[in-house]
Formats: structure tokens, sequence, C-alpha cells
């Protein structure tokens, strides 16, 4: 008789994730001041509320077949944001998953767990694969498990300080520059681990999380090998002080006509000072094995750039949702209008452009050999970041542009409430005869929110550095495109490297020549890639019919 799996601990809902906060008592200041209860806190409150809802989400029949997935290694069913994925089908609901929450929110926040999760888990495959052991995988697994059951919220702590950019971790005249090891073998109430010292910057979310992953923010040498450090370490951790600024547009209310959108969600990130902190061994990921570092870095950001589409694919919903209401308040119909519809038609492909190469990343993704974990395409993925990394600001231009001038002539919002001017202002700023003037301003200040106020330029500059700058991207582009099989594609026609009697040469490829040095197997092929014809969306096929449209 087969043991029937073990029940799934029940998911948290966004207000248990609230109360869960004040299990922590962070050090924190925002705005200057000390913050004693990060649950309580206004100025974090927009954030707070993005987070809460991936907990809700998961709630909804709707979307749970989305929201959640279940874990191969315990066979409980746990929120998507913490899962690591197993198959193409994974990466494409991931992808789902994180559009549909940033429809909403903008910027969901607590993916980048899920892609620190994984890119962890491959790392410590490797390291016992290199060294013959178990140990780390165990340790993960371990990690992993208790991080599912419990629900949590935890953010990556990955770009350090640098300091003098010019000069590697171990050179800086400021050691905190970096994070790094400080003392191994040390002893905290009876327990073995480790103490960190450094800084980390730019960290998400920072206040309102349950943990941090602390990675490597780029490769090591040997001589770096105390900065090679991956851990988990708890946000109220001893010796861990954060220094946050706010999120969003918070205490905006909206009877005076304030932002609608980024009062209610918004992003917080922090700067992370560790001094001495300590890690106990088993949430010890990374312990100055240095040559982990390079692949470990990739791997994040490869799954990360791979998540930031479907971010910014919900942000652009976002967009084209409000362009669309905009040009009908104005009395204009974009079917009838050629420069509107092209300029619509441009802000759809936009969106949908780099979304696709997402999609495009995960039917073409790879299982790691060591973990099993599966790989977006990198090429696919590093494509669909570089695109939204710099479109972003054309499709601001373009929201701007099908919007008309309104957004920029529209009086100030207590102008609303100003009995000598509201009446009139009412009557002549009317356009669309059966569109109130309420619902008009509403749209315009909607996309003046999110194109032009505060939390538009917040949204641009993490489109064009979130997960690296655009530079980074073209070099892993470069590095891992197969140009070396177009270059042949190209040869063979030429009728270059044939044999005497004409067919093709078995000569085997020659790697000293830069140019065609870098291939791989064919994307569409039984080797290396989801052989033609596999189903991909292999978590959903009983409940797929019952859910919004892909793009809903």
């Amino acid at each position: 008789m087969n043991a029937s799996p073990p029940s799934s601990p029940p998911l948290m809902t966004g207000n248990d994730y609230r109360e869960s906060l004040r299990r922590f008592k962070p050090r924190v200041f925002v705005d200057g001041r000390a913050v004693d209860s990060v649950a309580d806190e206004a100025a974090l409150q927009p954030g707070i509320n993005a987070i809460a809802l991936t907990y809700d989400f998961a709630h909804r029949a709707d979307l749970a077949p989305l929201m959640t997935a279940v874990e191969h290694s315990s066979g409980q069913r746990v929120n998507r944001m913490t899962h690591v994925d197993r198959s193409s089908g994974d990466l494409l609901n991931k992808l789902e998953a994180v559009r549909r929450l940033c429809q909403e929110t903008g910027c969901a926040q607590r993916y980048l767990m899920h892609d620190g999760l994984a890119a962890i888990g491959q790392s410590c495959a490797r390291l016992d694969d290199a060294a013959g052991t178990r140990s780390y995988r165990d340790r993960f697994q371990a990690f992993l498990h208790r991080a599912q059951r419990e629900d949590l919220t935890l953010g990556v702590a990955m770009t350090d300080a640098k300091g003098d950019r010019s000069l590697r971790p171990h050179a800086q005249a400021q050691p905190d520059s970096h994070l790094r090891i400080v003392e191994r073998h040390a002893i905290h109430n009876g327990r073995r681990g480790i103490r960190i010292s450094g800084t980390k910057a730019i960290v998400t979310g920072a206040p309102y999380l349950h943990g941090l992953l602390v990675m490597p923010g780029r490769a090591m040498t040997a001589a770096d090998a105390d900065f090679a450090v991956c851990c988990a370490v708890p946000i109220d951790a001893p010796g861990l002080t954060i220094v946050a600024r706010p999120a969003g547009r918070p205490g905006e209310t909206p009877e005076h006509g304030q932002p609608l959108f980024s009062r209610r969600y918004g992003q917080s990130t922090g700067v992370c000072l560790f001094d001495r902190v300590f890690v106990p061994e088993e949430d010890v990921f990374l312990d100055g094995e240095w040559a982990l570092s390079a692949p470990l870095t990739h791997d994040y950001a490869t799954h990360h750039r791979h998540t930031c589409i479907a971010a910014r694919a919900g942000f652009g919903d976002l967009l084209i949702g409000a362009g669309a209401l905009m040009t009908e308040a104005n009395g204009l119909d974009p079917g009838r209008d050629s420069g509107l519809r092209d300029a619509m038609v441009e802000l759809i492909t936009i969106v949908e452009g780099f979304y696709a190469c997402g999609v495009a990343a995960s039917v073409y993704a790879r299982p790691d050999p060591a973990s099993g974990i599966w790989m977006p395409d990198p090429v696919f993925a590093n494509i669909g970041k570089l695109l939204l990394a710099t479109k972003i600001y054309d499709m601001h231009r373009i929201a701007h542009t099908v919007s008309g001038g309104l957004i920029v002539a529209l009086p100030g919002p207590d102008e609303d409430h100003n009995p000598e001017t509201a009446a009139r202002l009412a009557d002549v700023l009317r356009a669309h005869p059966d569109i109130p003037y309420d619902q008009r301003i509403q749209t315009a200040r909607f996309l003046e929110d999110l194109t032009v106020g505060y939390q538009a330029g917040w949204t641009s500059v993490i489109s064009l550095h979130g997960g690296g700058s655009p530079a980074a991207m073209k070099q892993e582009i470069w590095r891992r495109y197969p140009l070396g099989n177009k270059v042949e594609l190209v040869e063979r026609l030429l009728e270059r490297g044939l044999a005497p009697d004409g067919s093709a040469a078995a000569a085997p490829h020659d790697d000293t020549r830069p140019i065609t040095a870098n291939r791989q197997p064919g994307r569409c092929c039984d080797s290396g890639c989801t052989a033609p014809g596999t189903p991909v969306m292999v978590d959903l096929p009983a409940v797929e019919s019952t859910l919004p449209s892909r793009r809903g």
C-alpha cells in the first residue's frame, strides 16, 4: 500500500504575513528615524501591501493553480514564490504568476526569493559534486523545506557597496564595502557557524522581510575567498542594521486627488550593514569556495532576468490599459485614428515582445545537470531583460503620446474641491460626452502617477539597472549566443570545408577560432532542450481552462 503524501501546511494570507512581521524586531531606519514596528510603519505600508498580495492570490480559487506549486521533494503544495522550477511548465507558470501580481502591484518583490533559492540550490549541488559529498544538498533542502513550510518572504542581498570599482574586494581601502567572512569556526549559544561583516546595498523590500539570502555580488578570485559567502540571515539578526527608503507614496489620500496607485503599492529598498553577524553553519551555502561565486552569480542573474521580464510586462499592462482608457476619455478611437493606433500597437509590441522572450526562455529551458533545477535559456532571458531595460522609457513616451497633454495641463488635485473653480473645470475639461469629468481626470492622474511622478522615475531606474545593467546583459548575450553555429551555417552554404566528394567534411570543429568557439545543440531538438511536441504546461492540464486568459 502506497503511503499518502504528507498534508501541506496552511499557506499564509496577507493578514497573516502582516502579523508575522511582528515576530521580528529588526533594527530599521527610515527617513533618519528608528522604526519601532515595521508592521505599523506608515512609510512602509505600500511595500507591505504589495507582498501581502502574493499571499492572498494563493488563496484565490481562480489563481491558485498559478500561485501555488507542489514541491517535488516533499509533496507539499507551496506558494509559487517559494518554489524551485522542475520543468518548462514551472517556468511558464512562474512568468504568468509574476505578471498577474505586477498587474496589481507594479512590483511584487517576493519573486526575488524564488530566483535566489533556485541559484543557491544549483550552487549547493555543484559543491557536493566537486567534493563527493551530500552535505550542501541536504543543508539546502532542509532550509528550502523550512522556508516553504513557514511560507517566508526572503530578500536577496547580493549587490555590495563596492567601494573603488577598479579594485577587487580584498584590495579595498574600506573592507566593509563588500560583505565578507570575518570569523570561521565561531560559536554562539552552543552552535557552530561563521561571522560576517560588510555592506549589501539596494536590497529590495529589506525592512519588511523575514530574512535575507546573502549572495556574492561578483566572480571572486582566490585572494577574495573570504568574500565568497552565501548564507541565510534572519532580518533581526544581532548586528544587522537596515537603512531604508519609504515605499511608494504613503499617507496620501484619494479624497485629495493624490496618486491612486503608489499610495497603495510601492517598493522600499535598503542598505544592509552587517557587523559580525553570526550565521549557524546549517544556513551557510558558500564558505570561501571562491570558484563557485561566478556560476552562482550567473545562475541568479539568469533566473532573475527571466522573472523581471514578467514583472515589467505586468507594469506594461497597466500602461496599455490606462492609455486605451485615456484615448476613449479624450473622445478618440485608436481604431479610426492611425496615429493613435500606431502608438498603441508600438506599446503592445514592446511589452509582448520582451514577454515573448521570457516564454521562449521557458520553452527552451534545460535542467541543471547537478541539481535538476530548470534554467531558463540565458540568451532569451537576457535579450528580454535588455529590451525591457532600454524600452521602459519608450513605454512612458508612448503612454504620454496617447494620453494627450492633459496630465500636464490638469490643475492640481486641490482644485477638485475648490467651490470657486471645481464646477467650471468639470464642465470645460470634459471630453467624451458619455464619460464623466471625474473619470477622465482619474485616468489622467493614474497615468501621471505611473509615468511622471516620483514612483515613475523609480520604476524606470530599477528597470534599467535591476538585475544588472544593460552592459552586463549584452556581455552575457555575446558570451552565450551560439555564434559558431551561425558561422558554420554560412560556411556550409558557401561550400567551405567540404570533403573531396562534395559531401560535408567530418573534420572536428575548429575551436581555436574565437568567432566559432561558442556553440550549443540546436534549439529545436531532442538533445539539450524540450523535445518538439512535448507539452510544457505540465502543472495545469486539468485546470488551465478555468484560468483567466494568459495575459488577462
